[in-house]
């Protein structure tokens, strides 16, 4: 139910996009916003306790914009490397944030999943966004939950999104998450965007007219 309600905002607001006066980042913070207070009113009406992650962005042009929070993550991959990927909410990278590495293994091995941010939790919520405006052909994004992203090292995500298509990608990191999970994993789903060049448009020559 959280799932779904963070893409229905998502859809809605994005439809609206061209009727509001707001930023692209203001926008992915405005998702975030009104998903986490509706799932929070759906908390207390159903007496449960919903919570969603959120991995977004947006493409245009030469610039791109992402956000999150929770531990779904973004890549941003470039000739087979990482250029950047967003830092997961949780507690075990908030300590490896602080300098406490020790801790951080400790609460890696413990509370993997344990998480200070998300759509729905009873405290604050943070989102993150960032973004670039130094687009090239060929660059490629993954957004990915934890049951696909636990499966695979950085690089190891970057060279297949260098080496092959957003369709064989998907597929071949999906087999091998699910090989890799040995029947114990997480829920799996993953998104990627890869820019290619401009397709060449035809130039249509017009004929001049003559005199009549």
């Amino acid at each position: 139910m959280a799932s779904d309600q963070v893409v229905s905002t998502a859809t809605n607001l994005f439809r609206e996009l061209s009727e509001r006066d707001t930023t692209l980042p203001d926008l992915l913070r405005q998702i975030a916003s009104e998903a986490h207070t509706v799932i929070r009113l759906s908390a207390l009406s159903s007496e449960k306790e919903p919570h969603s992650t959120i991995a977004a962005l947006f493409v245009k042009r030469d610039l791109a914009v992402w956000g999150h929070a929770g531990d779904s993550r973004m890549y941003w991959c470039r000739a087979g490397r990482v250029m950047r990927r967003t830092v997961d909410h949780t507690v075990a990278s908030q300590l490896t944030a602080e300098g406490r590495h020790a801790e951080a293994e400790i609460a890696a091995q413990h509370y993997k999943n344990v998480l200070f941010s998300a759509l729905g939790i009873r405290s604050e919520l943070k989102v993150d966004v960032d973004g670039t405006q130094d687009l090239r052909v060929g660059d490629a994004f993954l957004l990915a939950s934890d049951g696909l992203w636990a499966y695979f090292e950085d690089a190891e995500i970057a060279a297949l999104l260098e080496r092959l298509s957003p369709r064989d990608a998907s597929q071949e990191m999906v087999k091998l998450a699910r090989e890799r999970a040995e029947g114990r994993g997480d829920n799996l789903s993953l998104a990627i965007v890869k820019l290619d060049a401009p397709l060449d448009i035809p130039k249509i020559e017009i004929p001049e007219l003559g005199d009549s």
